[in-house]
């Protein structure tokens, strides 16, 4: 058995999230200051959303938005065409023992947030959000 083993319930650990902050304002500063010369990428503004790491902080996992949303697969795809440039370049802006392999995924979450916002809007689910005026039904009457 293990003897530093962690409960698959567990979530990330602090070594892991202060890595995935590391590099993730690094890659910031990457794209923003480097030109990638890739049709898919030119002109466009992406958000890092956030670097999941693994627990041996030699895979990274990194959540992209591109500016308005669109075409954001193609933006993706771009970014894991030049993942070893850009892990190339996060060598010499961050300082850890090995550099973490690269994979970007869109993030799904504005996404959901705006599904949300939409069923907020609804008239059917705004009667719902009203508050109610407090009913008396509860008191005994003698």
């Amino acid at each position: 058995m293990k003897r530093h083993s962690q409960p698959a319930h567990a979530g990330p650990s602090q070594r892991q999230l202060r890595a995935g902050e590391l590099m993730r304002h690094a890659l910031v500063d990457i794209l923003r200051e480097e030109d990638i010369n890739d049709d898919a990428l030119k002109g466009v503004s992406v958000t890092v959303t956030e670097v999941r790491m693994s627990p041996d902080l030699r895979h990274a996992t990194v959540f992209i938005e591109p500016l308005g949303g669109e075409h954001a697969a193609d933006v993706v795809a771009g970014l894991n065409r030049h993942a070893k440039f850009l892990r190339g370049r996060l060598g010499h802006a961050i300082d850890m023992k090995f550099t973490p392999d690269l994979k970007f995924i869109h993030d799904e979450t504005f996404d959901t947030a705006s599904h949300m916002n939409r069923l907020f809007e609804d008239p059917r689910v705004a009667q719902d959000l009203q508050p109610q005026p407090p009913s008396d039904s509860w008191k005994d009457e003698d």
